[in-house]
């Protein structure tokens, strides 16, 4: 389970996550939502560790991730998804993968440098690689440069990342941002299947209602850092805070 507690962050006199707590459940997909500005990004940089908290904490499983930098939360088990892809674009697609494979092992260099150690261990990060590249249906283009990509194949390969490096927490940010019409039905069937497995906590920023609607368990709702909103996606796109705050729909008569 993760859970913030008061999350809040201040820039100057602006307080742009204000004091948010919420728990997110293993086999359930949380949509955030709120009109631009509202924090959503901010509080998913909180989470993963990109900005440090003025105040309040991020436990996983009951650990307290708050001190910790981004790169030892992900250890711990987040996993982060940005808007924008953030892969090695030099190396190849098996060769990413394999690399977020590895960093979630013991390397050889932990047991001294024997030589079939450090061979059997590329064969099976390099099998767990492909195991991976294969259920996200890109074995057929291991061997290509990640920057010979087009940006929903790169999107892909950011899921298949978060897969290698076995997160307990899947986290979204605009997934389908950038993406053509015939790009995102794809990102988002990653995202069905990844909800298959109940052990795993997703969270999901996204503008885009249609895709809250299918996917999503529960909705939480963000306005000018504040959580005003909690619960079931039916219910929450109906209440009259968010007509307002997120659609800028008024309830009061004219």
């Amino acid at each position: 389970m993760l859970e913030t507690r008061n999350l809040t962050i201040r820039f100057g006199g602006h307080v742009a996550v204000n004091a948010v707590s919420c728990r997110f459940e293993p086999g359930t997909l949380t949509a955030i939502v709120g009109p631009n500005g509202a924090g959503k990004t901010t509080y998913f940089n909180l989470i993963s560790g990109q900005l440090p908290a003025s105040e309040g904490q991020v436990l996983l499983g009951g650990r307290d991730l708050s001190s910790l930098p981004a790169s030892a939360r992900t250890r711990a088990g987040l996993g982060r998804a940005f808007q924008l892809t953030n892969l090695f674009p030099n190396l190849s697609v098996l060769e990413n993968v394999r690399l977020a494979v590895q960093a979630t092992l013991e390397g050889p260099h932990r047991r001294g440098l024997n030589l079939w150690s450090i061979w059997s261990d590329h064969a099976r990060l390099t099998a767990r690689a492909h195991e991976i590249l294969e259920s996200v249906a890109m074995s057929s283009q291991r061997d290509l440069p990640v920057a010979s990509l087009p940006h929903g194949d790169q999107r892909k390969l950011e899921v298949a990342l978060l897969m290698a490096l076995d997160a307990q927490v899947y986290m979204f940010d605009e997934p389908t941002a950038g993406m053509s019409h015939d790009e995102a039905p794809v990102i988002l069937n990653l995202i069905r299947q990844l909800k298959q497995d109940k052990t795993k906590t997703i969270l999901l920023v996204e503008h885009k209602m249609d895709v809250v609607r299918e996917l999503a368990d529960r909705i939480i709702v963000l306005h000018n850092g504040t959580l005003v909103a909690d619960g079931e996606p039916a219910e929450v796109i109906a209440s009259p805070v968010v007509q307002e705050a997120y659609l800028g729909v008024s309830k009061e008569p004219a």
